[in-house]
């Protein structure tokens, strides 16, 4: 429980700083806008902080894997916001939607193998069940814009 509130207040401290980048941009592009995708980026440093605690010897094993799926979700957000049809953006959806389940499965194995208290995973997988849902909610818009009729349908049980 300890570690975890090292993890939200060193999450916050990441959230509260602007960088000079942040402070100089006016215009905002639309997947900067997407809530889904600001949870995402916040999941993705709270995923940094809390690999941090990793072993040494996974550097380049679950610690680069999980973190490397981390920040695919919010890079096929964006880049799924930049395309022209509602069809186009829904297929980066769906990759940043496997991406998410990635990091999931990947917190399941750190918690089998030691390297992450049941109480961490616990909260990331609430909040990775809570994005998914939003995620999966972003690609039925986006489809039901384009006309497609290959929606998924509300189900509770696709990350339990």
């Amino acid at each position: 429980m300890f570690i975890w509130a090292k993890v939200v207040l060193n999450t916050n401290k990441l959230n509260t700083r602007k960088t000079n980048t942040q402070k100089k941009v006016g215009f905002k592009y639309s997947f900067e806008k997407l809530e889904v995708w600001q949870l995402s980026k916040l999941l993705t440093k709270k995923i940094y902080v809390v690999t941090t605690n990793f072993p040494e010897e996974e550097k380049f094993g679950i610690i680069s894997q999980i973190r490397r799926a981390a920040v695919s979700v919010t890079c096929n957000l964006a880049e799924g916001s930049g395309r022209k049809t509602g069809k186009d953006k829904a297929h980066f959806t769906q990759i940043a939607f496997s991406s998410l389940l990635e990091v999931l499965n990947l917190l399941i194995v750190s918690v089998e193998l030691g390297f992450l208290k049941v109480e961490e995973y616990s909260e990331l997988r609430r909040e990775i069940e809570e994005m998914g849902n939003k995620i999966n909610a972003l690609r039925n818009a986006q489809l039901k814009i384009s006309g497609c009729k290959n929606l998924i349908k509300p189900n509770k049980q696709i990350l339990k």
